[in-house]
């Protein structure tokens, strides 16, 4: 007799609870120092180790509009090592998620996902005046917030990708203080990406096709203007294409270095300007889209005398465009303030203006000039209690390429994120979070020009410290994405519980 779904679920509860208890009593020998929740630990140690043991329920678990849920199982160890020098501070974190999935496992799926992080960080005092800051973080996974952790900048993925995808982010910064009023900001940032999923089919059209007169505005005979059903994938041979791979799509490296002037008008006010240089290289290395258009019209007929019925296209061209050909270079300038209000009430505002050269295109160059920004205010109201609140506009790559009717694709969104994180102390062992992230991103010529996502985003997680080297948490995330291109919108809500451990 086969096992009900009912049975499995309890099987699999009544399983998670035995492998928490194990955890506990098998961390309970540990001599721990002050603990915090999760990942998030300050300890005078040198090293760290710690784990959480989570049970969930996601609703939409591979993140479509065909929703499909599961319950599952999570388990995070991770082990952090830190050393403090007399000029410099250094240290390494790396963290292992294992995630169950039952539905999947009954499918006679891969029930299991991998996640990988490692972050570094280096603070050195190279002397009174000069300082420099290194941070790099690398992750591999599959969720788009583990890839793009950044919650105030758009997200060229939104969804849930399979494989082991990798994403790097890497950023240093050289301060300098000249004077007691004046100083400087070198920065440099590299971010790298690589998805699992490759080898996308793309060609040029192989089979003319024939175009209606009645309802239809034709373009004149010798014409450039892409023709409706053109904008397709097709493989050499004339059949349909499998389409673009997220690697021939977002497979790249963004770099940008700049300089910003800093003036200290007060202890509380400090002003600044500042230039940033970037540059997109896509390194997908594959055909991404097709532009088919057609440069002579012959007009059809039937009967006697010939009655005009529609046109056959006598010239068909294509264009095919390659991952590099979005790459891109844009330049930045901006001007804005920080200002500590009060002791606990602090202020960010900065302003600007983006000029970007889509250089690479086939069709010729193009350019675009849009506005920055980036704001945000933070209130620490009491010991271990905070929100902040923010708004940034900018640009980020998407997944979205189709050519519009002249032939130029997608080359990125323009994005607005609203943010904030609330942290309150509800009483010295229970600590509540609230996350909230709103985005709204338009895309840059393109089919889908004009047309954007909507993108909701909530958290809430309560952690109650049962001792001083244990922790239990339970939490839950909704997501939401409205779009205006079919297909591409889904709601997403998961529930989680668990316990932590740290030594």
């Amino acid at each position: 007799m086969g096992v009900s779904g009912q049975t499995k679920i309890q099987m699999f509860m009544k399983n998670f609870f035995i492998s928490a208890g194990l955890l506990a009593a098998g961390a309970a020998g540990f001599q721990a120092t002050a603990l915090g929740q999760g990942n998030d630990i300050i300890s005078p140690k040198a090293w760290s180790v710690a784990a959480t043991l989570r049970g969930f329920y996601d609703d939409n678990y591979n993140i479509g509009g065909a929703g499909k849920g599961s319950f599952g199982g999570e388990i995070s160890p991770s082990i952090s090592v830190n050393v403090p020098l007399q000029q410099t501070d250094m240290g390494i974190r790396y963290i292992y998620g294992l995630y169950y999935y039952e539905d999947r496992d009954a499918l006679g799926l891969q029930p299991f996902d991998h996640t990988h992080q490692v972050e570094i960080w280096l603070d050195h005092a190279i002397n009174e005046r000069w300082k420099l800051n290194v941070t790099d973080t690398f992750a591999i996974g599959q969720e788009p917030e583990l890839l793009q952790p950044d919650p105030t900048t758009g997200r060229a993925v939104t969804y849930r990708v399979n494989g082991d995808n990798m994403a790097n982010h890497a950023n240093v910064t050289l301060d300098t203080q000249w004077t007691r009023l004046f100083g400087t900001a070198l920065h440099y940032g590299n971010n790298f990406y690589s998805y699992d999923n490759n080898g996308g089919m793309v060609g040029p059209q192989t089979t003319p096709g024939f175009f209606p007169l009645m309802g239809s505005v034709f373009p004149p005979v010798n014409s450039h203007v892409g023709m409706p059903g053109w904008n397709q994938f097709i493989n050499p041979d004339g059949t349909p294409g499998g389409g673009a791979s997220l690697a021939g799509l977002l497979d790249r490296i963004e770099q940008s270095v700049g300089l910003d002037l800093n003036w200290t008008f007060s202890p509380e006010t400090k002003v600044f300007a500042g230039y940033n240089f970037s540059w997109v290289n896509y390194l997908g290395n594959e055909p991404i889209t097709v532009y088919n258009y057609v440069s002579g019209l012959t007009p059809v007929g039937i009967g006697m005398p010939p009655v005009l019925v529609g046109f056959i296209p006598t010239s068909p061209q294509s264009v095919v465009y390659n991952s590099d050909s979005r790459d891109s270079r844009s330049h930045n300038v901006y001007v804005g303030f920080s200002h500590q209000v009060t002791a606990n009430i602090s202020a960010m505002v900065n302003v600007g203006a983006t000029y970007t050269d889509s250089y690479n295109d086939p069709l010729g160059a193009a350019d675009s000039l849009s506005p920055s920004a980036n704001a945000s205010i933070s209130y620490t109201y009491s010991p271990g209690s905070y929100v902040q609140v923010g708004v940034s506009h900018g640009e980020n790559a998407t997944d979205q390429v189709a050519p519009e009717a002249n032939g130029r694709i997608t080359a990125y969104q323009h994005s607005t994120v609203f943010f904030a994180d609330l942290n309150h102390r509800i009483t010295e062992k229970l600590m509540g979070t609230v996350i909230g992230r709103y985005s709204y991103s338009t895309f840059e010529r393109g089919a889908a020009s004009g047309s954007g996502d909507i993108s909701y985003n909530f958290g809430v997680n309560l952690s109650y410290q049962i001792s001083r080297h244990f922790n239990a948490e339970l939490g839950y995330n909704y997501d939401l994405t409205d779009s205006a291109l079919l297909g591409r919108g889904y709601a997403r809500n998961r529930v989680y519980f668990g316990l932590g451990a740290t030594y």
